[in-house]
């Protein structure tokens, strides 16, 4: 797998940051969390005039193998159709984007279906969806190898174009059962507690889906023990379970996160699905988490544990589970408002008011 050179924020400026802070005109500690979040994104930027230049939102879509087994209430084709939705305008992507200002990249990193003549889709197609983790890895190394390279390509074009702040989203139908499994791998948490409706599924339609992604992770920890049996001791033949059960959009956005925090970007986490892929990021990297802000909790069962178990906060609980990004680029107001703040809020010796603690 490509490397990346992250490396924890520096602390050197942060009492600096801290200073300026307690020292605008209000009484210490009144803004609360926006006072965290300036805090944080100084640290990111190392400065104490930070910025949210040319936010830019990439849009990740691929199909997934495990769709087939009945495990998401609406069928593959919704990838592709939404995919072409997107370059007409008519998301609810699009709608935040225009909102707050963020160029968006709709990129197919493996939908199911020729979109290599639609205008505004940026064609990095891998395969056209992956294979089927009930029975097999959902890709191969060398696939897994691409996606990661794919995202950080495109970051470094956001990069390019001057952007401080990245957000990511996906579409890609089913993609709530690789991030549960990914939780529980990660976290240990039992793997009842995270799953959940997806996308809607009833009560019988949930417990199936539990069915065959138990029966999935226990076809895994099989296949790890016949690879490792007869190998010398030391081998490395430990199947990953990001490419095991991963899917494109979801390992190129592990590969974005990991080249946005290498370029110190703010990165905006989105719900279940780019969580369960900030995780992800953070078994390779732990110091990527530096620069995350997780943006909005989901109703998605287990979201919170998730997020619990990462020691992260979310910004916003609006009930939203539409994925695509949308709970990030909600929250980015708030983001907004704590830059501002920094930079745009007097202090209480130009202000002539009285310091008072």
């Amino acid at each position: 797998m490509k490397s990346f050179a992250i490396q924890p924020v520096d602390q050197t400026i942060k009492p600096s940051i801290l200073a300026k802070i307690d020292n605008l005109n209000k009484p210490k500690g009144s803004l609360g969390r926006l006072e965290e979040l300036a805090l944080q994104i100084c640290l990111i930027q190392q400065t104490l005039e930070p910025s949210l230049a040319h936010p830019c939102h990439l849009l990740l879509g691929g199909d997934h193998g495990i769709e087939r087994e009945g495990v998401s209430v609406s069928p593959r084709e919704v990838t592709w159709q939404q995919m072409i939705n997107f370059t007409h305008g008519g998301g609810g992507v699009n709608m935040f984007c225009r909102q707050h200002g963020f160029k968006l990249r709709i990129v197919d990193v493996g939908v199911d279906y020729d979109l290599s003549g639609i205008d505004g889709i940026i064609d990095r197609k891998i395969a056209r969806g992956t294979k089927n983790f009930l029975y097999e890895p959902a890709m191969s190394e060398a696939e897994f190898d691409r996606a990661i390279q794919i995202g950080s390509d495109l970051v470094d074009d956001c990069v390019a174009e001057s952007c401080r702040v990245l957000s990511i989203g996906e579409m890609g139908i089913a993609n709530t059962s690789p991030s549960s499994i990914w939780m529980h791998l990660f976290t240990g948490i039992p793997l009842a507690d995270c799953i959940g409706a997806g996308a809607g599924l009833d009560t019988p339609g949930i417990q199936h889906k539990y069915q065959v992604l138990s029966q999935a992770v226990n076809n895994y920890h099989l296949s790890n023990l016949r690879s490792t049996s007869g190998r010398s001791q030391g081998e490395n033949s430990h199947l990953s379970p990001l490419s095991y059960f991963g899917g494109f959009e979801m390992v190129a956005a592990i590969g974005a996160m990991l080249k946005a925090a290498e370029k110190h970007l703010v990165i905006l986490v989105d719900g279940f699905i780019m969580t369960a892929c900030a995780l992800a990021a953070i078994q390779l990297y732990s110091a990527a988490q530096d620069y995350m802000i997780f943006a909005h909790c989901g109703d998605e069962s287990g979201h919170k544990r998730m997020l619990d178990a990462m020691g992260a906060n979310a910004l916003l609980h609006l009930g939203l589970r539409l994925g695509e990004g949308t709970g990030a680029l909600c929250a980015f107001p708030i983001v907004d408002s704590a830059v501002r703040m920094m930079n745009e809020m007097n202090n209480f010796e130009n202000a002539n008011i009285t310091k008072y603690f």
